[in-house]
């Protein structure tokens, strides 16, 4: 009975020892890894990537010319927006 009791405390003490481990080694830490307010940030990268040009100009585009024209009509003369476009090469 004595040996079983033994026995279970071993294995016990060892569970809690193996458990604590891992814990104690993450808390110790160096002073070179913790960041500090005082070093400088990292700087950027070396070479920056190139800018991929989504939305190209148009290759054609309308130009228009508007005016105002009088128009003869049966209730009388009457000012008349007009317009003309077409297609330009851009």
């Amino acid at each position: 009975m004595k040996t079983k009791l033994l026995i279970l405390a071993v294995v016990l003490a060892a569970v809690l020892l193996v458990g604590a481990a891992p814990k104690a080694l993450a808390q110790q830490t160096s002073p070179i890894a913790e960041p500090s307010l005082t070093t400088p940030p990292a700087p950027p990268p070396r070479y920056a990537r190139g800018r991929i040009v989504i939305n190209p100009p148009p290759l054609l585009y309308r130009r228009c010319v508007d005016w105002y024209e009088l128009q003869h009509r049966p209730s009388g003369t009457v000012l008349f927006p007009q317009m003309h476009c077409w297609w330009v090469r851009g």
